[in-house]
């Protein structure tokens, strides 16, 4: 997906982790993901480098489909859905 795209989905839930270090991020995304239903989009708001390769880790651990990321000024937007 573009950037365009990603930043005009309908996000179900979003998970601000920005004040976390690593595995911060990783972490609340994982709790979150039990909080939504299958089919719905969250994203992933991290200041954190390896959390561009750990939530599509993630995904691929766990079955959901990775959407892309966007690097915004300081930070990234990660989107998932859940499967």
């Amino acid at each position: 997906m573009t950037n365009e795209e990603l930043n005009a989905l309908n996000v179900d839930k979003s998970v601000d982790a920005r004040g976390t270090a690593c595995p911060g991020p990783l972490l609340e995304a994982k709790k979150a993901i039990g909080t939504i239903d299958e089919g719905q989009i969250m994203e992933v708001l991290s200041a954190d480098e390896g959390t561009k390769v750990d939530i599509p880790k993630l995904c691929r651990k766990q079955g959901h489909e990775y959407l892309g990321t966007v690097e915004e000024s300081g930070y990234f937007k990660i989107y998932l859905k859940k499967q």
